[in-house]
């Protein structure tokens, strides 16, 4: 019998019970193809293959339990299962490690406490706030302090021009252009050089006030929106006494705050070293702000007025007797014309500004070629061994080349004779018994000489070690870099009291330190009562510590023989300047140890990438066979 289904595909399906095999037939079929295969295979199973394959029907699936397929790789099930757990126990594990060590306060190593220049630089550039003129601003931080000189310039009815603002000198209340911009000078070198330094002292804001303080009443001493002036506010405040009992800013003893006198405005119409020395403050300064755009382009563009004025109408500022002659004579307008021509160049990349810093003739005017015993000494009157200095980095970092490679070659080997100058072995100069260095030979003040050669010690040393040059030569014998910082180092811990009258010559800094500053503010107690002109010489005479401490001013320091009069009235003793401090903070952030090194890039920022132009080419071999005798004669003559 025989039964019929429908095919899928079509036909019918047959199903014969004949033909029917049961379960355990076709197991046991099954089994013997298997094995038919196992037997066939060229290649032989392992023995967990093998197991799987003529495993019987109850045992396969429990067998193949105990492994795990990886596709390229089988593995135990208990090794696979064993691997899985040690891996996630250590990843909590590394989990709770990291909260822990989040979780529990740290205990950092302690910063080292700041070095002594560094806590004499806080109190160094404090001496500034006290010299404010003008609003005070309400973070000024010295309480004896007040607002001052409100009328200035608008009292003068030959000017009325607001020259409201700026810093006093010194111990009087008069405002003196010349050494007020070399002392924003320098304040905007150390930034530019010493940044990070300063940032990492916690100063960084505080100085670049500061230099803007300055600069913005240097902007209201001309006309700053003009491409071309023809006069510059020079001076504010009286200082000559020769005149008789007539109130001004030296016979009178007042406090600034209690001023009721006349303080006129000095105007110059021919100022070429004032308008030079402006230019450069400014130039500089335009490159301390150069992130603030807009206000670096306003110190610029007045930079480049004053110096064009400073080219168009030659003169001394001091010339023919008058009151700033008196206290800040210009010697020159040359070195000027050199150092405001190198921060033009550096400030705006314009090179007919180093054209002219380079010319051989300005340097020689300058008195780069002949020496004599200021060579090399860097003041508020003689700036030419800092431009030396500015320009031979130049040709460390930028090398320029031609045309200007042969005047910066001089003034490279000019530095290096001038830091050799400054050691002791060479006898340049005279040195006290403490070991102070005689820059202004013997004459009095001498510690604003001092800081700017321990400033430029330092700096240039810092460029060599950028320009991966260990030292220099001093004739056959070389020098290494340190010996430069160890000559600053020495001088700057003479001033800080490692000197014969164990005295700092810092106020506030150290144990002793002078209490007689001459200072009108700092000697006149603030007590509601307004001494006048003559009211205030009681206290200018008097004994007695003055009634405020004048913090971080530098005063003019020792005698040739390492001695000081505390002694109010002698002013060349004790009497601070914009200028000394200026030197001293620069010199002060350059051997500080907060950080290392000059920021070797910012002060070329506006400066554009340098071709060099090619040499000309040499003389027709003919014209050099001809005139040959002529040569070897004048080279001998020159020899």
């Amino acid at each position: 019998m025989s039964m019929y289904g429908r095919d899928p595909w079509g036909g019918s399906l047959e199903i014969s019970h004949a033909d029917s095999a049961t379960d355990d037939e076709r197991s046991r079929t099954l089994h013997d193809i298997d094995r038919a295969a196992l037997s066939a295979s060229s290649r032989p199973l392992d023995e967990t293959q093998q197991s799987w394959l003529l495993a019987g029907p109850g045992d396969q699936g429990t067998k193949k339990k105990k492994y795990v397929d990886l596709g390229c790789l089988i593995v135990s099930r208990k090794i696979f299962l064993w691997t899985v757990g040690s891996l996630v126990a250590a990843a909590v594990l590394a989990g709770f490690v990291t909260l822990i060590v989040k979780t529990v306060p740290r205990h950092h190593r302690p910063k080292p406490p700041p070095d002594n220049y560094t806590l004499a630089l806080h109190k160094a550039l404090m001496f500034f706030n006290a010299q404010r003129s003008g609003p005070l601003p309400k973070h000024n931080n010295v309480s004896w302090r007040g607002n001052s000189g409100m009328k200035d310039g608008l009292s003068d009815s030959a000017v009325r021009r607001n020259l409201v603002g700026g810093f006093y000198d010194a111990g009087d209340a008069i405002k003196f252009n010349f050494p007020a911009s070399f002392a924003m000078t320098m304040l905007s070198w150390s930034v530019i050089e010493y940044s990070a330094k300063y940032e990492a002292a916690g100063e960084l804001a505080h100085v670049k006030e500061l230099i803007k303080w300055g600069a913005d009443y240097l902007l209201k001493t001309f006309n700053s929106s003009a491409d071309t002036i023809d006069r510059i506010a020079a001076q504010v405040g009286q200082g000559d006494t020769s005149g008789g009992p007539t109130p001004n800013d030296h016979y009178c003893w007042m406090r600034p705050e209690d001023i009721d006198y006349p303080r006129p405005v000095y105007e110059c119409h021919s100022c070429s070293d004032l308008a030079a020395e402006m230019a450069a403050a400014l130039a500089a300064a335009s490159i301390v702000f150069k992130d603030s755009k807009m206000y670096s382009q306003k110190l610029v563009h007045g930079a480049t007025t004053l110096f064009k004025f400073s080219r168009d109408q030659r003169g001394r500022y001091s010339a023919g007797g008058s009151d700033p002659s008196l206290f800040y004579n210009s010697t020159s307008y040359w070195d000027e014309y050199v150092w405001g021509g190198t921060w033009m160049y550096l400030a705006t990349g314009n090179t007919s500004y180093l054209q002219l810093a380079t010319h051989p003739k300005l340097a020689k005017h300058a008195g780069a070629f002949w020496g004599g015993p200021d060579y090399g000494v860097f003041s508020w009157d003689n700036k030419l061994t800092g431009a030396q200095v500015l320009l031979s980095r130049l040709r460390l970092f930028l090398s320029p080349g031609y045309p200007y490679e042969e005047i910066l070659r001089t003034f490279h080997n000019q530095t290096g004779i001038v830091m050799c100058s400054y050691l002791p072995i060479f006898k340049s100069f005279n040195r006290t018994k403490g070991g102070l260095i005689q820059l202004n030979h013997g004459r009095p003040q001498p510690l604003q000489y001092v800081v700017n050669a321990a400033f430029l010690a330092t700096v240039y040393s810092d460029y060599l070690d950028a320009a991966d040059t260990p030292g220099w030569y001093c004739g056959p014998n070389f020098f290494s870099t340190d010996v430069l910082r160890n000559f600053a180092k020495t001088q700057i811990d003479y001033i800080l009291g490692n000197n014969p009258q164990k005295m700092s010559y810092i106020v506030g800094f150290g144990n002793r330190y002078p209490k007689h500053v001459h200072h009108r503010g700092a000697s006149i107690p603030k007590n509601g009562v307004k001494y006048n002109c003559k009211g205030g010489w009681k206290w200018r005479d008097t004994h007695k510590p003055n009634p405020h401490t004048i913090i971080g001013a530098m005063v003019a320091g020792p005698d040739k023989h390492d001695g000081f009069h505390d002694v109010r009235m002698n002013y060349n003793y004790t009497e601070p300047t914009l200028a000394g401090n200026a030197g001293l903070v620069a010199a002060l952030v350059a051997l500080s140890s907060e950080s290392n090194g000059v920021d070797k890039n910012t002060i070329f920022s506006a400066v554009p990438p340098m071709t060099p132009t090619p040499p000309p080419p040499p003389a027709p071999m003919e014209t050099l066979n001809r005139n040959s005798e002529d040569t070897v004669m004048i080279q001998f003559i020159r020899l």
